[in-house]
């Protein structure tokens, strides 16, 4: 057959004519079955491998370990620093008040004047203490001339009733002779032991009055420097036990005393003899060595801290009282504690926590935090010595999470 292409024979072998259109639209039904099969199976091999790529990024993220930066828990040093500041104090100061009644006669120092132990400071004058002296000694010299009379009347009446007594017993002279001169020796006993007392109270008064005297002249109690002065030549004072004319003040400051007060965290392990460094800021690069002295053994229970004191000695006269200074002290630790830094604490509703890594995962540990070091924390539990302890926690980092060590070269 040479017009196959406009015919074809039915099994009658009858030729039937067939169109070229219809055979060109099967082989474009064709085309379009093998594109819509190689679109199925593309979107196919698409959803497969998007699949398989959720499958490897959830892989990678099951198995995601962040690096993160850590630091290792240490031990608290034994001895540890606190600087707190203090005021210097002289070692001893006196306020100085009249204790005579008068007028200053005499002025021998001032402001700033330095004096000796029994140094004069002043002389109050009062002459009418000195009237008093002279009166009280007349007194005393009329006491005893009448003490001796009164001595020598007794003795008479003594001899007198010894002699009567046995007369008396005899008959030669009456009862009633005799219970006059007994009395009468009985009266000049009490009259001489009465005589006795006034004297002796007549020389205390004198002695309270000659003490006054010697209160006229003002002298220094100590070594020291005058460091306040309230009267002149002139001026009048008054002798009170409360209320009398404030004069001087004198203080000694060849050794100084420094007062502090250490709060409770460090109070516990601060005792005499401890170390300690006095800085005083207009004196850089200059300290002053010296040892915990005194403390009042007792915290205030309004601040909770405890007063302590150090001695210096200060012979070339550096320090003065009054001056603002800060003390080193180098305490014991009473109890041990441990180091982190302070970017390793983490504070949510459970309180403070540390994230611990160990074998590659973290683990929370709950602290208490016992002083703030300022870029460190001491920490008394929760933690020991030896872990790692992570910088800075990512807020997704928790309990179990997997983490890799970022080393500083790393970084």
């Amino acid at each position: 057959m040479t017009d196959l292409d406009d015919r074809v024979l039915d099994r009658g072998s009858r030729p039937v004519p067939v169109r070229r259109g219809r055979f060109r639209g099967g082989l474009m039904s064709a085309g379009l079955l093998v594109l819509l099969l190689a679109t199925i199976a593309g979107g196919v091999w698409r959803h497969y491998r998007e699949y398989r790529d959720i499958q490897t990024i959830a892989k990678q993220w099951h198995d995601f370990a962040p690096a993160v930066h850590v630091a290792t828990a240490r031990a608290s040093p034994p001895v540890w620093s606190v600087s707190l500041p203090a005021t210097t104090s002289p070692f001893a100061s006196a306020n100085m008040y009249a204790r005579a009644s008068g007028y200053i006669a005499e002025r021998d120092v001032d402001i700033g004047s330095r004096v000796k132990a029994g140094d004069p400071l002043a002389v109050i004058t009062a002459p009418e203490l000195d009237h008093q002296i002279s009166q009280v000694k007349a007194s005393l010299a009329q006491a005893k001339a009448s003490h001796r009379q009164t001595e020598a009347k007794r003795e008479l009446a003594r001899l007198t009733w010894g002699r009567d007594s046995v007369l008396v017993r005899q008959g030669w002279v009456t009862e009633e002779q005799g219970d006059t001169d007994r009395l009468n020796y009985a009266a000049l006993q009490q009259a001489t032991q009465a005589d006795g007392d006034a004297i002796k109270s007549q020389q205390g008064q004198l002695k309270v009055l000659r003490q006054q005297k010697a209160y006229q002249q003002v002298l220094a109690p100590f070594d020291g420097v005058v460091t306040a002065r309230n009267i002149d030549v002139g001026s009048l004072v008054q002798a009170d036990a409360t209320s009398g004319t404030f004069m001087f003040t004198v203080t000694q400051s060849d050794v100084m005393r420094i007062q502090l007060f250490v709060p409770q965290d460090a109070a516990i392990g601060v005792k005499s003899r401890i170390d300690a460094v006095v800085r005083v800021p207009e004196l850089p690069g200059r300290t002053f060595a010296g040892k915990v002295t005194r403390t009042a053994d007792a915290l205030d229970p309004a601040t909770r801290t405890l007063l302590t004191e150090i001695d210096i000695r200060n012979p070339d006269g550096t320090l003065r009282p009054g001056i603002y200074c800060t003390v080193e002290l180098k305490v014991p630790r009473v109890a041990p504690s441990l180091i982190v830094p302070a970017s390793a604490i983490v504070f949510d509703d459970d309180g403070l926590h540390v994230l611990v890594v160990e074998n590659g995962v973290t683990h929370l540990r709950k602290v208490n935090e016992t002083r703030d070091l300022g870029t460190e924390v001491e920490v008394d539990d929760g933690v020991e010595a030896g872990d790692q302890v992570v910088l800075d926690p990512p807020i997704d980092l928790g309990e179990g999470s997997k983490v890799s060590i970022r080393t500083a070269a790393g970084t």
